[in-house]
C-alpha cells in the first residue's frame, strides 16, 4: 500500500498558521510581482476565483467580499513544508517528496489499521504545525493520488462522495464494487496524469470516468496514445507500474529567472540582477553536487506593454571546463548580458540557465590552469555556502550583485509579503 499526503491549500494554510484572523476568510497568495493568484483558500474558490486569475481582475473583491491578497513568502512555505514532511515520514518506511505540499509514503508491511494510523499522523501535523491535510491510500501511486482527490472532494463538496471518506480515503480496503462506484463517480480528468487535452480525447471515444479508463485495454491505449497512459490504466486496476523514488533524481537543468518589479533601463542594474540570479543557480548546482557545461542568459521587454519597444535576446555558450563556481559562472553571464544589451528599452525580465549538467566527481583538467586553483575555488565555494546557510542568504555575495541593503531597481514587487516567521530571527513572533 502507498499513501499520498497533501497539505490543503498549502500556501494559504501556511499564512493562516501565523494569522488566525485569516481563518474562514477568502485568501489568495499572489505570484512574483503580485501578478496573479497561485494559491486560494476554499473561501476564495467559492467566490469563483480561478487559479492564475490576474490580481487586477479580482482586486475589487477586497472591498466587496473581504478578500485578503498576500505576496508569496516562499521561504516560509519551504520551511513549513520541511516540517510537514518530517512528520509525514512517520506514516511508513520510505517517503518520496513529490512537491512542496505532497509526498508519497510506502506502507508495505505496516501492521494494524492504516486508516487509524493516517488519522494519527494527520492530527499530529495539524496540532504541531497547524497545517490541515488529506490522505489517500491505495495499492498503487495512481490509486493513492485518486484516493487523496476523493478525500479532498468529500470534505470540500458534501454530497460529491460519501461523507466518511472526507480527509482520509483508503481505496485498498474497499471491495471491488465499492471501489468501482467511486471510480465511476470520478471524471477521467481527475486521474493523475490525464490533463485537459487528453481528457477531451478520451471523452470523444466515450471514456468519461475513471472506471471507463480502468476498463480499457492497456495494449490498445498504448498503441493509440502512449505507454504512460497504458501504465495509468494498469495502476487503476491495482498493478504497480510506478516506483517510489525516495531519493529524488538530480535536475538536468537549473534556471533562475525573475520578472522585475519595475522596468529596468540601465546596464548596471541588469548586471546586478543577472549576477544575483547566477549566484542562486550556482548554489542550487552545488547543492546537488553537479557542474554545468553550458550557460544561457537572456533579457527581454514585456510583451504586455504594447507602447514599449519590444526586444528579446538570449545566448548560450559552452564553458571551457564544467564548473559550479559562482565567480566563473557570473563572469560569463555578465559577458552575455553586456553583449545582448541595447539602450532605449524597458527591460522586464532576465534570467540564467545552467545546462548539460554532470556530477562534480567527474574532473576535467584544463591545459594552462594552475593545478591548485580548482581545489582552492572549491574550498572557497564551500565556505560561501556554509556561511550563507548559517547566517542567511546574501550574507556573503559577489560585489557585482550590488551593495547589501540598498534598494535595487530590479527587485520584485512584494508589497503584501508577510514576515519570515520561521526563517528570520528578527521577525519571529513574540508572546506577550
Amino acid at each position: 500500500m502507498i499513501a499520498l499526503l497533501d497539505g490543503n491549500n498549502f500556501y494559504a494554510s501556511c499564512e493562516r498558521v501565523f494569522q488566525p484572523r485569516l481563518k474562514n476568510r477568502p485568501v489568495v497568495v499572489l505570484s512574483n510581482n503580485d501578478g496573479c493568484a497561485i494559491a486560494r483558500s476554499d473561501e476564495a474558490k467559492a467566490l469563483g476565483i480561478k487559479m492564475g486569475a490576474p490580481f487586477f481582475k479580482i482586486r475589487h473583491l477586497e472591498e466587496e467580499a473581504g478578500l485578503v491578497a498576500l505576496s508569496a513568502n516562499f521561504a516560509l512555505y519551504g520551511d513549513m513544508s520541511d516540517r510537514m514532511m518530517s512528520l509525514a515520514a512517520g506514516l511508513g518506511h520510505r517517503q518520496e517528496v513529490y512537491s512542496i505540499d505532497e509526498c508519497f509514503v510506502d506502507l508495505a508491511g505496516i501492521p494494524g489499521d492504516l486508516v487509524q494510523r493516517a488519522r494519527t499522523i494527520r492530527a499530529r501535523i495539524h496540532q504541531w504545525i497547524g497545517i490541515p491535510t488529506c490522505i489517500g491510500i491505495g495499492p498503487t501511486k495512481t490509486l493513492a493520488k485518486l484516493a487523496n482527490a476523493i478525500a479532498k472532494s468529500a470534505e470540500r463538496k458534501p454530497g460529491s462522495y460519501p461523507a466518511h471518506l472526507a480527509q482520509i480515503c483508503h481505496l485498498g480496503a474497499m471491495g471491488d464494487s465499492e471501489r468501482a462506484a467511486l471510480l465511476a463517480a470520478t471524471d477521467v480528468a481527475e486521474v493523475w496524469g490525464v490533463g485537459p487535452r487528453l481528457s477531451a480525447q478520451l471523452h470523444q471515444v466515450g471514456t468519461r470516468t475513471a472506471l471507463d479508463l480502468a476498463r480499457m485495454d492497456p495494449v490498445a491505449v498504448q498503441r493509440r496514445w502512449s505507454i504512460v497512459l497504458a501504465k495509468t490504466v494498469r495502476e487503476l486496476n491495482g498493478t504497480p507500474c510506478l516506483t517510489l523514488d525516495d531519493i529524488p533524481p538530480d535536475k538536468q537543468q537549473i534556471a533562475c529567472t525573475r520578472s522585475f518589479g519595475q522596468p529596468v533601463t540601465e546596464l548596471p542594474d541588469l548586471l546586478e540582477a543577472i549576477s544575483e540570479f547566477t549566484a542562486r543557480a550556482a548554489q542550487k548546482l552545488r547543492r546537488q553536487n553537479s557542474q554545468a557545461s553550458q550557460l544561457m542568459a537572456f533579457i527581454r521587454t514585456s510583451p504586455f506593454r504594447k507602447n514599449d519597444r519590444q526586444y528579446s535576446a538570449y545566448r548560450t555558450i559552452p564553458l571551457p571546463a564544467p564548473s559550479s563556481d559562482t565567480g566563473h559562472l557570473t563572469e560569463l553571464a555578465c559577458a552575455i548580458v553586456r553583449h545582448l544589451y541595447k539602450p532605449g528599452h524597458n527591460y522586464a525580465k532576465a534570467g540564467v540557465m545552467l545546462m548539460d549538467l554532470q556530477s562534480d566527481s567527474t574532473e576535467q583538467l584544463s591545459l594552462g590552469l594552475d593545478s591548485q586553483e580548482p581545489e582552492t575555488r572549491t574550498r572557497l565555494m564551500n565556505a560561501l555556502d556554509n556561511i550563507n546557510s548559517k547566517w542567511g542568504r546574501g550574507t556573503l555575495h559577489l560585489a557585482s550583485t550590488g551593495t547589501a541593503g540598498k534598494a535595487k531597481a530590479w527587485a520584485m514587487k512584494q508589497e503584501r509579503r508577510t514576515p519570515g516567521y520561521t526563517t528570520d530571527w528578527a521577525q519571529v513572533l513574540r508572546a506577550r
